[in-house]
């Protein structure tokens, strides 16, 4: 129920981190994955080392540079996807930015923008991109990397959590308007993952151990833990899941 043989998926910001593991794990389950993040060289090396860990299935990686603030670079990641590989099967957008830590009254315009344009416009962009394909095929996922932090308020990441929030909303949306073309959409909620993203924070003894302390599993967590919800997510034994969000986080929120 959780092989991806032959699918093809698109993931952004899948140099390092929670996106890497993903793009990993979707090969590794037969997947011709997509590796995209700003940088060509960090595509192409990570494209590289992915398509050589699982030389021996039927997974394959492909590099696709694109800064997702960009509309232009988007429609060129799909249409040089597509070009690649004849169609787009999952869509992951993990890229996102967080650009300010601190009060939401204090926030400057600027970073309020950019942080909403990175984290919900781009994903916007992106999903009406590659959906008109999964429309005429009659199949897709789309799986968006949210937050716990759109679950809860917070004193220093409010704008990050509004962002996270609305991620949440637009794959409910789209569960609702292209259901009937069976085309499913959920997000992924982790809590503390171990990324270089979120290293100030797991860095942090102060704050990170208090979390830890009242995480019911005592620990934070790893990228592939994040990587095989999107897995299931994509796969056929996620097949009756659709504008969820899916919470991975040792527990930390209950």
């Amino acid at each position: 129920m959780f092989d991806l043989t032959d699918k093809v998926a698109v993931i952004t910001g899948s140099t390092r981190g929670i996106g890497r593991a993903i793009a990993r794990q979707m090969a590794v389950h037969g997947a011709k994955v997509v590796i995209s993040s700003r940088k060509a060289d960090a595509c192409a090396a990570a494209a590289e080392e992915i398509s050589r860990d699982v030389a021996s299935g039927t997974g394959e990686a492909a590099a696709i540079p694109c800064n997702i603030t960009h509309r232009e670079q988007l429609q060129n990641l799909v249409d040089r996807s597509v070009e690649r590989f004849g169609r787009i099967d999952i869509l992951v957008c993990n890229a996102a930015v967080n650009v300010f830590y601190g009060s939401m009254g204090a926030i400057p315009d600027d970073a309020f923008d950019k942080t909403l344009t990175a984290n919900v416009k781009s994903n916007h962009w992106l999903c009406q991109m590659a959906l008109p394909g999964m429309v005429e095929r009659g199949e897709g996922a789309i799986i968006v990397i949210s937050s716990i932090g759109g679950l809860r308020g917070s004193d220093v990441l409010g704008t990050y959590g509004l962002t996270k929030a609305a991620e949440m909303a637009l794959v409910r949306n789209i569960a609702v308007e292209y259901g009937p073309k069976n085309i499913r959409a959920n997000t992924i909620a982790p809590g503390l993952i171990r990324t270089d993203f979120s290293r100030a924070l797991w860095e942090n003894d102060e704050f990170c151990k208090p979390r830890i302390a009242v995480t019911p599993l005592r620990r934070i967590g790893e990228p592939e833990e994040i990587a095989g919800a999107a897995v299931f997510l994509a796969s056929d034994a996620g097949s009756f899941m659709t504008g969820q969000t899916l919470v991975v986080d040792g527990g930390v929120t209950i």
